[in-house]
């Protein structure tokens, strides 16, 4: 089978796996530093140029956890982060999960490195289970607006072995309910995750794996404002 076809099957195995990912994070612990199952192969790409796409400063979570942070180069990349709850869910009750990819494209991966950098510079914080979140400002307590995995084993990122993690693809994941309304978590999530994907020359799938067009991004986008009607959440 051709890469793209090795490629297709990597995202459908991640795209049934994220559902359970989501419970699985959402779920209280009694020990942290545990590691969310996702799946499959990799390569080699090219390095990408980084600037700071939304005006956000990568300055971790400010709540006293380790953070990555570019400047200082992969030395800092390489240490092993201490277990934290930042990014953590306040409740394991969700109704609704949104999940978009970003595929690394034909005979390329994303590298570890590379993804590190680009989701401090689109405003994600690394923290609970080992993955990205995008924080509410001024309310990191309140849970992730939204966050991100690698679809490869095991998921989570090992900052001390960054150098050497390669993915076919990464997925955010909007679980729902949000911290904030539903919309409005889309709205913080799309640029993120199209800012992402041309930092590291990536490609944006939906949830069926297919190019992210403007049809279906307005059909989210109806089909979040009745969640939003079905649902009273607050605005911060």
């Amino acid at each position: 089978m051709s890469d793209v076809t090795w490629l297709r099957i990597g995202i459908l195995i991640a795209g049934a796996l994220l559902v359970a990912a989501i419970f699985f994070f959402s779920r209280p612990r009694k020990a942290q530093g545990r590691r969310v199952v996702l799946s499959d192969p990799a390569k080699d790409r090219r390095e990408p140029i980084f600037d700071d796409g939304e005006g956000h400063d990568a300055e971790g979570g400010g709540d006293g956890t380790a953070e990555i942070r570019p400047e200082l180069g992969l030395g800092a990349a390489e240490q092993i982060i201490a277990p934290t709850e930042l990014g953590k869910r306040t409740t394991e009750d969700f109704d609704k999960i949104l999940t978009l990819f970003v595929a690394a494209r034909v005979d390329q991966v994303l590298r570890g490195e590379d993804i590190v950098v680009a989701a401090e510079k689109t405003g994600m914080v690394f923290g609970h289970m080992d993955v990205f979140h995008r924080l509410l400002d001024g309310h990191p307590e309140r849970g992730p607006v939204f966050s991100m995995a690698s679809i490869m084993n095991p998921g989570s990122f090992d900052m001390a072995n960054i150098r050497e993690m390669q993915t076919p693809a990464i997925a955010f994941f909007l679980t729902l309910p949000a911290p904030i309304p539903a919309l409005d978590a889309w709205e913080k999530m799309l640029p993120t995750v199209q800012r992402i994907a041309e930092l590291l020359d990536g490609v944006v799938l939906d949830d069926s794996r297919n190019a992210l067009g403007r049809q279906r991004i307005a059909h989210i986008r109806e089909d979040l404002r009745l969640y939003d009607r079905q649902h009273e959440v607050p605005r911060w």
